[in-house]
């Protein structure tokens, strides 16, 4: 005989579809597993309600997710940089900061990321090779929410060069340049040299270009450093810090701007400043990064 109490898995109509799933996915042992792909379930079925999609635009939106896998190499995440033109990276790091309001704000991680950067010694450049553009001073400090200071932090950094490209995207530029990771001193201080970053476009060879095109959207973000602060004790810190004179700054294609991420990049001139010895023009940004306690982790790089 059968089990009258089982629930029947043949769809009578569209509305009976959702329940139908939601009782398949019923037994997930994963209790965070289980409400996050009921919501999925939930919201995307409600979505396809909402919208009504034809057969062929369900096909087109299937492709369209085939193509962004297929896009992928070790050296661009395709899948990334489109959950940053959907403000999807954004609007998650938000929502993690949202209990945070005394540490500084975290910003997307960005498809560029890479693990393994060189370490430098306070003061050193990541500069390699013959890069050109205008030097840049930073100096930082690590404190935690009760402004103390804290050493031994690892403060990786990365950014594009002045033409706006990536290391990994650029065959002129040596491997890992602008790239490199420094540990905080005892007053959580830390220093370095670079190039002044540009603004760029994010790549739009793939499909995600061809849906900014579309949305009449331009690809840019404005010039920016990007750091990963870990320290033992507190939760990693992903967040970038934008030139006050860049670019897009209110228009950033990844929607990654916020107001306390924008620092000065001070101009000065040859023979002044606080660098009197430099012969060129040159910039200078002191930025302060507040951690908030937690068990630190390692974000995972999205190529190689």
């Amino acid at each position: 005989m059968p089990d009258k109490t089982k629930r029947s898995s043949i769809v009578t109509d569209a509305a009976s579809v959702t329940g139908i799933v939601l009782a398949a996915m019923s037994h997930t042992d994963n209790p965070r597993l289980k409400e996050i792909m009921s919501a999925l379930v939930e919201h995307g079925h409600a979505f396809l309600k909402q919208i009504k999609l034809t057969d062929e635009e369900f096909e087109q939106g299937l492709d369209f997710v085939r193509q962004v896998g297929l896009t992928c190499t070790d050296s661009h995440n395709e899948v990334v940089l489109l959950a940053d033109v959907l403000g999807l990276s954004t609007l998650v790091k938000t929502l993690n900061n949202s209990a945070h309001d005394d540490r500084t704000g975290g910003a997307l991680l960005g498809p560029f990321y890479r693990g393994g950067s060189p370490r430098y010694e306070p003061g050193e450049s990541i500069v390699q090779g013959n890069t050109p553009g205008s030097p840049i001073f930073v100096r930082g400090q690590v404190l935690n929410t009760r402004h103390e200071p804290v050493p031994n932090a690892m403060v990786d950094v990365w950014q594009a060069s002045t033409v706006g490209l990536y290391e990994n995207q650029d065959p002129d530029q040596p491997e890992m340049n602008l790239r490199g990771h420094f540990f905080t001193d005892e007053n959580g201080a830390f220093n370095f040299r670079s190039v002044k970053p540009a603004g760029y476009p994010v790549p739009t060879h793939g499909p995600v270009g061809v849906l900014l095109r579309e949305q009449k959207r331009h690809p840019y973000r404005p010039a920016h450093l990007h750091f990963v602060v870990v320290a033992e004790g507190y939760s990693t810190l992903i967040s970038q810090v934008f030139a006050d004179d860049a670019e897009y700054l209110d228009s950033d294609v990844v929607f990654g701007v916020t107001r306390d991420l924008v620092g000065r990049f001070e101009r000065h001139e040859a023979g002044a400043g606080p660098k009197p010895e430099m012969n060129e023009v040159y910039y200078t940004l002191e930025y302060g990064f507040v951690l908030a306690q937690g068990v630190p982790t390692y974000p995972t790089p999205p190529i190689k």
